[in-house]
This record gives structure tokens, C-alpha cells and sequence, in this order.
């Protein structure tokens, strides 16, 4: 019965306004429909062509360092190695604490270090280098770390550690299999 009322309303609605006109007033401005943004489609498949193009990155290992980070990955191996080691995923058999050291000191005993965890077949180790904080100029103990680490040909590859690990002041080490080899 609802629908037959407003039927019968409808019509006698459109009865009543049937002789009606529209006024036209002078100053009355028609609206101007919104135009829809152009969307710049090649400046965005730019932009994600650079993200790609940054994550698949497969220059030298040495450019790879940023910042503070200490990175490294001998050439001849996988890029996936640098990427779990740096995410944690190696189990780290034994530690060393570097902190106060003197700089030459303190590579005698991280060749130590490497040496007797070559021995005992470790693969995964942790050097403690610390930032170089309160160091006077520059952080010694992480640069020589960090040379020392490129040069010894037992090394496969280090990263600085996780933050929950010690951060840019740790460095996990990646080692060998047979001592001294390439590959």
C-alpha cells in the first residue's frame, strides 16, 4: 500500500509542477566538473625500476659499505652470503672482545683469535671492535678490524652485526672451511 500512496503522491506532484520554468538568474555560475589528476604512469615505473634496481645491487662488495657498517664478501662468492650473515642466520660459535686493546695489540690477538677458530672448524665468529666513540679522531680498532678481516685469506665475508647483537660496534665473521683457501 506504501508504493500505491507514493505513486499516486509522485503523480500528483508532477500534476502541480507540470507548467512550471526553471528561473534563470545573471549571476549564477555553472559548477565545473572536477578533472581527475593526470597520473605521471612512467615516472613511476622509473622510481621502481631504481628500487629494483638497488636491491638486486651486484657491484663490487667493497662499495657495498655504508656509514659505519663494516661489509665485506670475497669476490668468487654468492651475494646471498652477505645477506644472511648480515640478518643473523649464521650461528656464532665463539666471541672476541677487542675493547680497550692498543691498535697493534689488538691485531696480534684477533689473528689469534682467527687462527684457533680455523682450528677448532668454527665458521661463524664475532669480533667486539666497539664505534670508536670515545676514540680521540677515528675509530682504530674497527679500522683495523676491518682491514685486517679483507686481507686474511681465510675470511669469506663479515658484517656489522644486528643492533641486538652490538650493532656497527660487532662484526660477525664468516670463515673458511680449509685455512687459507680462495674458495
Amino acid at each position: 500500500m506504501d508504493s500505491e500512496k507514493k505513486n499516486t503522491e509522485d503523480l500528483s506532484f508532477r500534476e502541480a509542477m507540470a507548467d512550471v520554468k526553471p528561473l534563470r538568474s545573471a549571476d549564477r555560475i555553472e559548477p565545473i566538473p572536477a578533472k581527475t589528476p593526470a597520473i605521471a604512469v612512467q615516472r613511476e615505473r622509473d622510481d621502481l625500476a631504481v628500487l629494483q634496481e638497488l636491491l638486486e645491487y651486484e657491484g663490487d662488495s667493497g662499495e657495498l659499505e655504508t656509514g659505519e657498517e663494516l661489509l665485506f664478501l670475497r669476490a668468487g662468492y654468492h651475494k646471498r652470503i652477505i645477506r644472511r650473515l648480515r640478518r643473523g642466520y649464521f650461528s656464532v660459535s665463539d666471541t672476541i672482545d677487542l675493547h680497550h686493546l692498543g691498535v697493534e695489540t689488538a691485531k696480534k690477538v684477533l689473528l689469534d683469535f682467527i687462527s684457533q677458530a680455523l682450528d677448532r672448524h668454527m665458521g661463524c665468529v664475532r669480533v667486539v671492535h666497539g664505534k670508536g666513540l670515545r676514540s680521540r679522531h677515528l675509530p682504530r680498532l674497527k679500522m683495523m678490524t676491518n682491514s685486517t678481516l679483507r686481507k686474511h685469506p681465510s675470511v669469506i665475508a663479515f658484517a656489522s652485526c644486528r643492533p641486538v647483537d652490538g650493532g656497527t660496534g660487532a662484526t660477525n665473521v664468516l670463515l673458511s672451511a680449509r685455512r687459507g683457501s680462495g674458495r
